[in-house]
């Protein structure tokens, strides 16, 4: 390769850096360093909660409510990727607004007081379009090979482009990262693997004030508090990079949830056993993937079951049994931090973590591992009783102020309201999108094109033409298409005959169908489609899509068309013009609905009016098929309704609307539907919790909340009684108590009815406490309901 041109593309990746730098340079502080014990900031050593929130997968006008949001659940650094895909979608030419403003993003941490963790790539993966690298990246790949492997021409480098020193700026952040889960791949490189993550770390290294302290191995999972190995040296500290708040979601397969206890007894144990002292939620927001940014087969909606959901709501009682964890924690942080670690058996399931100082402080994790039974034991002259898969944490050595399967937060429900419907013809225009033919397609070949390569990712649409002179035989011929895409149309002589599709499991598929062919000229125009690029696995740039093989079988005869001229279009002409937005749609004539009949690669246009309120804003898609919507000309994603389960759902039905991209009135949305959805009965509507719940038994801890330690550390005191506590969102109230029960009700709050034990009060001491007000607190206390409904019965409060 000549040297010119391994110096240009290695030149691309450190100028990607550092103008990163000088758009981030505004969030300078204080000094970070660490010892084998956390990251040591400004002179004192810090544990740390941190929560993923990606600005692209938000809008600006969302950043301070999450970013508030999370500092009030306990959080002390923000993460976020930089997506350089998105900042330089094309080589040389930077975009750094609206949504990809990353010096406004990082302006509202540091306005709200917390910490920054920027992950810098440059492969991100994070369920994003081809990992974070720009698709251009893929025209020069092999340059991009020699730029990771030969780390010895950094300095050259440097030295040689001007530019870099004048754009360069200086950042300290809490910590940085390079990469993301390279260890997954490394193997596939073999002896060319291991070099590159050292250079990456020698080029962050380099860069002055980056990274002036060296590399830390950190760990991704659920479960680091059992597999992480521990830090890369022994005067490193244990670092979790991403704790997965639940397991993100792709079309055809169904939702994978993570309970709140699951999280906490993880987290807790990172602490206990592995000295963890950095713990980052992956994440904490997850946002939208608007646009086509998501990766192959992810839904739109991103880790809506984070503490906080898709649109910035509470989600309960995630968000609150993490607040309590983290509020527990920073009660014995000191301890935990300069304390000495011991650990113990108490039962052959059950150990204790301990955590002493010379001065007296304690702090303790009793581990209970059975996970089916509860467990009473012995620790320091005191009996303990421990539920089933559990951590009690005793931030004082002798009281058990929180465990982590015993909720005490309340629960709530998120509801969508129609606010309006678009069920009248009237209301709809619609323009159907044209096939193309070989001779009317730009680009020509005589063999069959690979996708990616072919589309450079401006569109997920490729057309594959075809002319052919058909003999007729006596049997309806047969069209069998072999594809390594995510979806195939077929349409023969302009009709459309049929379609498949993969999975996110399966990298490949077949169509196999009859179809009616001429005698004489014959057309076949497929359309290959994909659902993002891949964003994982080694060699990234080799990966192929697109059909691979196209043959006719005709009475027992095959005829493989694959190495046969072929003519290509890149994406739809309703792509090209533009006509999800206000100018391009009056490039085209627009129809009355219906007017040529319900079918597939129709383009759907009507006005409607915002919601009133401030309630987050979605559209129901349930009655389409696939494509992709756009509101005031910005995408609010791609849909997928018709590809169902193995529940027999659709992986998502209501798609978020931003306020930020709406207008009071007459906002235009398009439509574009692939298959033969029906949009008359889209509707919009607006999300809010609807209700809460609590439920605690005499076994819970009171709130963190009502905890007091000493000055020394050496004498805690907290309220002795659970309680069970109730908050609406802002500007609302509490207008009906559904359900109240104190004695033995049965269930959750989920599902729930009253038991053999009731106090008849129950309703009454509810209302009163609770009706009108925007958030209450009910005691678990005989004192608060009256005379015992059943002595000596163990009592809940639901």
């Amino acid at each position: 390769m000549p040297r010119k041109e391994a110096l240009e593309m290695r030149s691309r990746l450190l100028l990607w850096f550092a103008v990163l730098s000088a758009a981030v340079a505004v969030v300078c502080g204080g000094s970070v360093t660490y010892d084998g014990r956390s990251l040591i900031i400004n002179g004192q050593r810090r544990l740390l909660f941190s929560g993923s929130i990606h600005y692209p997968r938000s809008t600006p006008e969302m950043w301070p409510s999450l970013i508030s949001k999370a500092k009030e659940g306990g959080i002390d650094v923000i993460e976020t990727y930089a997506f350089w895909n998105q900042h330089e979608p094309k080589q040389g030419q930077y975009d750094f607004s609206g949504r990809l403003d990353i010096v406004k993003f990082f302006k509202e941490v540091q306005a709200q007081g917390l910490y920054a963790c920027l992950r810098i790539g440059p492969f991100i993966e994070s369920e994003w379009n081809y990992g974070g690298l720009p698709f251009w990246l893929h025209d020069v790949r092999a340059l991009f090979i020699d730029l990771i492997m030969n780390p010895s021409r950094l300095r050259l480098l440097t030295e040689t482009h001007p530019s870099y020193p004048a754009i360069y700026g200086p950042l300290k952040l809490a910590y940085m990262q390079i990469e993301n889960e390279y260890k997954n791949v490394e193997a596939a490189f073999h002896e060319k693997g291991p070099p590159y993550v050292r250079w990456a770390a020698k080029m962050a290294v380099d860069l002055q004030n980056w990274c002036s302290l060296g590399d830390i191995n950190a760990c991704n999972g659920m479960k680091c508090g059992e597999t992480f190995a521990g830090p890369n040296k022994p005067n490193k500290p244990a670092i979790w990079t991403e704790n997965w708040t639940s397991v993100y979601e792709v079309y055809g397969e169904d939702k994978r949830g993570r309970a709140a206890e699951d999280l906490a007894f993880q987290v807790a144990l990172f602490i206990a056993k592995k000295n963890g002292s950095f713990i980052n939620y992956y994440m904490y927001h997850g946002g939208t993937n608007f646009g086509r940014t998501s990766s192959s087969y992810v839904l739109t909606a991103y880790y809506d079951q984070a503490p906080l959901d898709e649109y910035g709501l509470i989600r309960q009682p995630k968000w609150g049994h993490l607040k309590e964890l983290h509020a527990v924690i920073k009660l014995c942080s000191d301890t935990l931090l300069r304390g000495v670690q011991y650990n113990y058996s108490l039962g052959q399931l059950q150990e204790a973590y301990l955590f002493k100082r010379p001065s007296g402080q304690c702090a303790a994790f009793l581990v209970n591992n059975d996970k089916r039974r509860n467990v009473t034991v012995l620790f320091q002259n005191t009996n303990y009783e421990l539920a089933a898969n559990s951590i009690s944490i005793l931030p004082d050595c002798k009281k058990i102020a929180f465990n982590t399967a015993k909720v005490v937060t309340q629960f709530n429900t998120r509801s969508v309201q129609t606010r309006a419907t678009f069920g009248s013809t009237k209301q709809w225009s619609e323009y159907r999108e044209g096939i193309p033919s070989f001779g009317g397609t730009p680009l020509k070949a005589s063999m069959l094109l690979e996708h990616m390569g072919t589309t450079k990712d401006a569109s997920d649409y490729l057309w594959y033409t075809l002319r052919f002179i058909h003999n007729s035989s006596n049997a309806q011929p047969v069209l069998r298409v072999d594809s390594l895409a995510h979806v195939l149309l077929a349409f023969v002589n302009g009709k459309y005959i049929a379609s498949a599709h993969g999975s996110h499991q399966n990298g490949s598929f077949s169509l196999v169908n009859k179809v009616p062919l001429n005698s004489g000229l014959n057309r076949i125009s497929l359309l290959s489609v994909m659902v993002g690029l891949p964003d994982a696995g080694p060699y990234l740039e080799h990966k192929v899509a697109g059909i691979r093989r196209v043959e006719i079988q005709d009475g027992g005869h095959s005829k493989d068309f694959s190495k046969h001229p072929w003519g290509y279009q890149v994406g739809l002409m309703g792509e090209k013009l533009q006509i999800y937005t206000s100018p391009g749609s009056q490039k085209v004539q627009w129809y009355g609905l219906g007017s040529h009949g319900r079918g597939p690669l129709t383009w759907y246009k009507t006005l409607f009016d915002a919601p009133r309120g401030n309630d987050p804003v979605v559209l129901f898609f349930g009655s389409m098929g696939k494509g992709e919507a756009w509101v005031n000309g910005q995408s609010i994603g791609r849909y997928w309704v018709s590809y169902l389960t193995p529940s027999g759902e659709p992986s998502q039905t209501w798609y978020n609307v931003p306020r930020a991209f709406l207008n009071p009135k007459g906002n235009l949305l398009v439509v574009q539907e692939e298959e033969s959805g029906d949009p008359l009965k889209i509707s919009i509507g607006t999300v809010s919790v609807t209700n809460v719940c609590g439920h605690v038994t005499d076994s819970h801890p009171p709130p963190i909340i009502s905890w007091t330690t000493s000055d020394d550390g050496n004498e805690s005191h907290h309220g002795k009684i659970p309680k069970v506590q109730l908050r609406c969102p802002p500007s609302s109230n509490i207008s009906k108590i559904t359900f109240a029960s104190f004695g033995t009700p049965v269930g959750g709050c989920e599902s729930y009815a009253i038991g053999s034990c009731h106090s008849p009060n129950s309703l009454a001491v509810a209302e009163k406490a609770c009706l009108g007000k925007n958030r209450c607190s009910i005691p678990h206390s005989l004192k608060s309901f009256g005379d015992d409904p059943c002595p000596g019965t163990p009592k809940a409060l639901l």
